[in-house]
């Protein structure tokens, strides 16, 4: 099939400059602009630079603030970042970049100190140090959380309060990016259409010497997610037609406890956060059974994709619609204090979890593959950087380890930040356009529907060659529905097919089973094949290919260079 080249470029409409603009407001697009600001943290400094933020809904309606279970560091008095690293090597099944895990883990403990300076209120123990607990794959108590459940919802709060302070960062909101403006070099800022509600309206472009694409996952490929609607792929999507390489898309990791609504529920599915196995939930089948002993030395908190597929066995085993996850034994007090959120969420559905076991099952969470980073958060095109889900900087491998994603956002935003502080000087000239390239057509909206049923159907959870066949062709007529209506909807459709697309092409190259990448047909993993990552890139025919590299060794150079990156 061919996918489309190029959505929309520079529109007649209006246009706008800055130094920098970052696509998305979850905690890695916030982190990285309040630092490239110098604001938000007592005694910043100003560094003259010129900050756009640009995101598609408001401020606060990324994916972040869905975060229950918390923020994973080395915090504790019996842990170390060598620990939480030999936890996270375990989870990425081979494939996590060593050095990226490396920076993560030893930068991460200062990052979540500085949210904490910057006015984020985590739960204290009764000696006022962070309360921490447990969740999947990890061996210590590190995962710092707040409002009991509600971790995401404060750290955004707290990113959202220190930018709308900031007299240095401009914000856009209601603004879906289109595409990357080209450069004889690279990027130089990106088109917008902006959806009527804010200062600015219909499709325009944003000027910029740097580009930071902060987008979030792309959950909304499938039927059944924990994603919000707005997590439609639109950054990778855009990185890709920009001539970007793409990695690992195949692993997306599919949560083992998601609240099971009935056989035909779709859309935004209610999480049960891993934080509720951490306190000493567990799960069982119909009769009760822990099915979990015996299956991994954690039992209950083993890492996702083991979790997963455990359930998904017992479910085909049984022929049951889902599982049980018992919890009755925390009793209303713990309930009420410790997952508030979840408390709520299951009582409006009617369910009461002190006296009645919970229905769950598998469903779409996070992706750990996306647009490939080097250790600053660069890019393979000059100008782009991109952190967040929508980034591929190797900390995540095959499978991500429980609450590394919102600290992944935040030591990788900050790492952008002094990237492009130490590169570019306030008062620089942009640097020219390439030529204008009019939009070269997007697909009707009404595919995405069925988009999302025939990837949960053949690429989701279990894959076989016979399915990935069926979904690559089933993608390739989706994508001959084009529309003649550049809507919000069909700019979203298109991006879904992008991304739904290059998923498959590297799902049917993968041929083993590692991590979230469960091949039926292939049910080992295979070392000697596949100890590496697939690299994608959309070609000037608008076919996606595939290049394997395999992994490198720690401390040699990134697949990525930095000299080629962006202009010093």
């Amino acid at each position: 099939m061919s996918l489309p080249q190029k959505l929309l470029a520079p529109a007649p409409g209006w246009i706008v400059e800055t130094d920098v603009v970052i696509v998305g407001s979850g905690v890695a697009g916030l982190t990285t602009a309040l630092r490239i600001a110098g604001a938000g943290l007592p005694g910043a400094v100003p560094t003259g630079l010129r900050v756009m933020v640009v995101t598609k809904d408001v401020l606060a309606a990324g994916s972040t603030r869905w975060a229950q279970g918390g923020i994973a560091a080395a915090l504790g008095p019996d842990d170390t970042p060598a620990d939480h690293l030999a936890d996270t090597l375990v989870a990425g099944v081979g494939l996590c970049e060593r050095d990226a895990v490396q920076v993560l883990v030893d930068e991460g403990p200062a990052a979540v100190r500085e949210l904490v300076q910057l006015g984020t209120r985590f739960d204290l123990s009764g000696n006022g140090e962070l309360s921490l607990t447990r969740e999947g794959g990890h061996h210590r108590d590190r995962i710092a959380h707040a409002g009991g459940d509600a971790t995401g919802a404060e750290i955004e709060r707290a990113l959202v309060a220190a930018v709308l302070a900031s007299d240095a960062i401009e914000v856009i909101e209601h603004a879906l990016v289109l595409d990357l403006l080209p450069t004889s070099a690279g990027v130089g800022g990106v088109t917008l259409h902006v959806m009527g509600e804010g200062q600015l309206d219909g499709v325009g472009a944003v000027r910029a010497r740097a580009v930071v694409l902060a987008t979030g996952g792309m959950g909304q490929i499938y039927a059944a997610t924990t994603n919000p609607s707005v997590s439609t792929g639109d950054g990778v999507a855009a990185a890709l037609r920009a001539g970007a390489v793409v990695r690992d898309l195949e692993f997306v990791q599919f949560h083992p406890t998601v609240l099971w609504l009935g056989g035909g529920a779709a859309g935004q599915q209610p999480l049960v956060s891993e934080a509720v196995r951490g306190e000493g939930a567990f799960l069982v089948d119909d009769a009760g059974r822990r099915f979990m002993q015996g299956q991994h030395e954690l039992a209950d908190l083993a890492p996702r994709d083991v979790v997963a597929k455990a359930i998904l066995r017992e479910m085909a085993e049984t022929g049951a619609a889902h599982v049980w996850l018992d919890a009755r034994h925390f009793g209303a007090e713990k309930w009420r204090v410790r997952f508030p959120t979840i408390l709520a969420t299951l009582n409006s559905l009617g369910i009461d979890p002190v006296a009645e076991l919970i229905p769950v099952a598998p469903a779409c969470h996070y992706a750990s593959g996306g647009i490939g980073t080097d250790l600053h958060g660069r890019a393979s095109v000059t100008g782009l950087y991109a952190c967040g889900e929508a980034a591929c900087t190797g900390v995540h491998g095959a499978n991500r380890l429980a609450s590394n994603s919102l600290l992944e956002g935040l030591v990788f935003g900050r790492r952008i930040a002094d990237d492009v502080i130490a590169t570019l000087s306030p008062g620089d000239p942009l640097v020219d356009l390439g030529v204008d390239v009019r939009s070269a057509g997007i697909c009707s909206s009404t595919i995405r529907p069925l988009l999302q049923r025939e990837m949960s159907a053949d690429a989701g959870v279990l894959r076989d060659a016979p399915g990935l066949v069926r979904a690559s062709a089933t993608l390739a007529k989706l994508s001959a529905q084009r529309s003649r209506d550049p809507r919000t909807e069909s700019w979203e459709a298109t991006n879904l097919l992008t991304v739904a697309t290059a998923l498959v092409v590297a799902a049917t190259r993968r041929q083993e089973t590692r991590g979230s990448h469960w091949r039926e047909d292939h049910p080992g993993a295979d070392d000697e094949r596949w100890l590496g990552h697939l690299d994608l890139s959309l070609g000037p025919d608008g076919m996606i290919s595939s290049d394997y590299r395999p992994l490198r060794a720690p401390g040699a150079e990134p697949s990525v260079p930095s000299s080629e990156l962006l202009p010093r």
